[in-house]
């Protein structure tokens, strides 16, 4: 008798302790999509890596460190069919530890913001890349304020009417059908993506991140006309392309000239004005004092970031 107590004791307990295993992995319940912007909305800083790859390389990526994926189409392939089927391994490869379907993607394009005409001639390239499931664009050479506004109604659905005349922006250029296999990536309905698919944070429900590189001298001049386009959501000031456009082509890295920390702080002050998100990288030995200046996406290690998160306390698991 007293062994079928025992026996039924210990049962009892092996299935706490399950239990406990259980609800301990689905802790955190994602309040969005888009890993990102739940962040940014708590004011936590958010860290990213980068991709360029196809389904092997985003089911080795569903569960990165990163809180966001640079997918790279700037200067690598532009190829659809292989970000597409990137984006089918990360949905795979899933969740991630913080229970969210999918890590953020966004992507950088080849076409840059030289001017109005070069986005109107290539809304086609943004609104595919947005067809394929993605959770955002980082647009380069950011210069002119048309080319960015013209940049956001390319990444929207003609329904959603938040900023249109009265934020200076027109009816979004994206079509009926874009829908369908983004959905899927989402695992949500086509309805609900419609719903969903819309710029943050002008519209606060939206789940997309829009971001911009003010990374010449030209983008530097319209630095406060560019950030504060309704629907972009962050910007950095690209000390690589920065460096060459103000004469100093080896300076990716600091220290800095005078010159390139003045245009830093153009543009971190810019967003602050703005209220978006400034990007900069981050490491072990400054990301602390980073975050202190404004600092809210860092490109940096898996190190920069794990520190950074214990010193903004983040409870999201990652």
């Amino acid at each position: 008798m007293k062994r079928i107590f025992l026996c039924a004791c210990l049962a009892v307990g092996c299935a706490w302790i399950l239990r406990l295993s259980a609800d301990d992995s689905t802790a955190h319940r994602p309040k969005r999509i888009n890993k990102a912007i739940e962040l940014l909305e708590q004011r936590q800083p958010i860290y990213y890596t980068g991709g360029h790859g196809g389904y092997q390389e985003g089911v080795r990526l569903a569960h990165t460190w990163a809180d966001y994926i640079n997918y790279e189409m700037e200067h690598g392939l532009f190829d659809l069919g292989q970000l597409r089927e990137f984006m089918r391994g990360l949905a795979a490869g899933g969740p991630t530890k913080s229970g969210h379907r999918t890590p953020a993607v966004i992507v950088t394009l080849p076409v840059g913001g030289i001017d109005e005409a070069a986005i109107h001639a290539n809304y086609w390239m943004i609104g595919q890349v947005m067809d394929a499931g993605v959770h955002g664009i980082l647009l380069c050479h950011a210069r002119s304020p048309e080319a960015v506004r013209l940049f956001v109604q390319a990444c929207r659905f003609p329904h959603q009417k938040l900023g249109v005349k009265d934020g200076g922006l027109e009816e979004g250029l994206r079509g009926s059908g874009g829908q369908g296999f983004a959905s899927q990536i989402w695992g949500i309905s086509g309805s609900e993506y419609l719903k969903k698919a819309d710029v943050w944070p002008l519209n606060p429900e939206g789940e997309i991140l829009l971001g911009l590189k003010v990374e010449d001298k030209y983008a530097l001049a319209n630095a406060e006309r560019v950030t504060k386009v309704p629907g972009i959501g962050f910007a950095e000031w690209g000390p690589g392309d920065m460096g060459m456009s103000l004469g100093f082509p080896e300076n990716h890295d600091p220290p800095y000239p005078p010159a390139m920390e003045q245009a830093r702080s153009r543009v971190l002050a810019a967003c602050k004005a703005a209220h978006i998100a400034f990007l900069n990288q981050v490491k072990v030995d400054d990301v602390e004092s980073m975050i202190r200046e404004g600092v809210m996406i860092g490109a940096g290690n898996e190190a920069a970031a794990e520190k950074g998160r214990r010193y903004t306390k983040r409870t999201m698991p990652w």
